[in-house]
């Protein structure tokens, strides 16, 4: 990727830039021409690493998921490993997946993610929209939502992330495959759920097959 439009990325993840103009833009990035601002912007609408809001009369809005013509476009941030925890997490924007609202049965996309699923320990997952999880699909999550029993679940452990069907007790958590492989279950007592630096990250609402 060029490294301006790197660098204007890298931007609006830190800042609101939806109300600064082309200017002041190219003011904290250090580029002189507010053309070559737009420039850039352009070539990154083109690759739907971001986008333009027409209520807002062309500002540019910060990379997150957004509805357009009865679609959702929401960001896939990285990979997550559907066996041991041991894909890193990401949240690097790679792109945009488009998808009809009416897939996801909601009117707006609030909280939605989606996440490139790595390995076969769910490829037996039977309660999923959209059918089970394999190796390449694009799983999309809403991580406004706390999982129950029996949710499929993006976790972080450790810094890295992956897919489980969620179950919780007075005393642990554990994260299951469904799987033609043997997994062995990740099982967390309630005190090393601290230590290991665990957490939910959202629950799988689809699947979208690769």
């Amino acid at each position: 990727m060029n490294e301006n439009q790197q660098k204007i990325l890298d931007l609006a993840k830190k800042k609101d830039i939806s109300n600064m103009s082309f200017r002041e833009i190219g003011r904290e990035l250090g580029i002189d021409n507010p053309q070559t601002v737009i420039h850039h912007l352009t070539q990154l609408k083109k690759k739907g690493l971001i986008y333009f809001d027409a209520e807002k009369k062309q500002r540019i809005a910060q990379p997150k998921a957004f509805a357009t013509n009865k679609h959702f476009s929401i960001p896939v941030v990285g990979s997550a490993n559907c066996g041991p925890a041991m894909e890193l997490a990401q949240e690097d924007i790679q792109g945009y997946l488009k998808i009809s609202q009416k897939l996801l049965k909601r009117d707006k996309p609030n909280g939605l993610i989606v996440v490139r699923a790595v390995g076969d320990s769910l490829n037996r997952a039977q309660h999923v929209d959209g059918g089970n999880i394999e190796n390449g699909d694009y799983v999309i999550v809403d991580c406004k939502k706390e999982p129950i029993n029996g949710d499929y679940a993006l976790s972080i452990i450790d810094g890295a992330a992956n897919f489980k069907r969620f179950y919780k007790d007075d005393n642990e958590i554990r994260l299951v495959s469904e799987s033609t492989s043997d997994f062995a279950p990740i099982v967390l007592h309630e005190d090393d759920v601290n230590t290991s630096g665990y957490m939910v990250n959202g629950v799988v609402v689809r699947v979208v097959k690769n």
